[in-house]
């Protein structure tokens, strides 16, 4: 990690949906220069607590702390105003225009009343450039991209928003091992770089891969937070699904069948 400051902290998070109670009181946390991997099953709370910190969702218990200090109104504004920025799995790219104007979406340059086409051009070159992103030409549609270009064109996105940290829902989804690597070598490039990047994944090996620190989510809470060294593909597997590995049962002492 290049710097050991919490950018963004939860505290006792809270939500609920009529009677079902989503997140338990999480506590959470990423700094700037580590990747976070949250994992968990299905229905394990990732993608609530993901739009609470996001600002999408109002927390019914708990506080929000950015670059240490407490957020009283916290909306998807706030949050991208406050350098957080979150890439969902749609991307949110408009696949029938180009490059250049996908990135600087919602912010384009312009001249006079037009938009500098121009200039988002030479800019947009500049910023692939020196994140290390093929693609050669800024003026071909999105659409016509692979996943990882479009993945990666969602992060420069948000790199040139001036993001401190990057939220990614499975940035390596339906890839193959091709792009996956690329994307996955973007998000250790842009930590080494001073970047807080937390990562939702299904894919332990991207995981492995890719993390620092690995947060594992079940029934609402976060029941494991460590470093990546102090853990095994299997002690994730066994925290995920809750089943003590080589025993057939849970925690609790219930059998699967249970």
């Amino acid at each position: 990690m290049t710097d050991e400051k919490v950018f963004l902290k939860a505290q006792d998070i809270k939500k609920s949906f009529g009677s079902i109670e989503v997140l338990r009181g999480v506590d959470f946390s990423v700094r700037l220069g580590e990747v976070v991997a949250l994992v968990g099953d299905n229905g394990a709370g990732k993608s609530t607590l993901i739009k609470v910190l996001s600002g999408a969702l109002v927390p019914d218990h708990g506080e929000i702390w950015i670059d240490s200090h407490k957020v009283q109104q916290y909306t998807p504004r706030y949050a991208i105003q406050s350098g957080v920025t979150t890439v969902y799995q749609d991307l949110s790219l408009v696949d029938t225009a180009d490059v250049a104007y996908n990135i600087f979406l919602g912010q384009e340059l312009l001249k006079g009343f037009f938009m500098d086409k121009k200039a988002m051009k030479t800019q947009a070159e500049g910023l692939l450039k020196s994140l290390d992103i093929d693609i050669y030409d800024v003026e071909q549609e999105v659409g016509l991209l692979s996943g990882g270009q479009r993945q990666a064109i969602a992060i420069a996105r948000a790199v040139y928003n001036k993001s401190k940290l990057i939220i990614m829902d499975e940035p390596t989804a339906a890839m193959g091992i091709r792009e996956s690597g690329k994307v996955l070598k973007l998000i250790k490039k842009l930590a080494r770089e001073g970047y807080g990047i937390l990562i939702i994944s299904h894919n332990l090996q991207s995981v492995f891969d890719v993390a620092d620190r690995i947060c594992v989510m079940l029934g609402g809470r976060i029941i494991e937070d460590q470093q990546k060294v102090e853990l095994s593909p299997m002690d994730v597997t066994a925290l995920i699904t809750g089943i003590l590995p080589g025993t057939g049962r849970g925690e609790n002492g219930s059998s699967e069948e249970d």
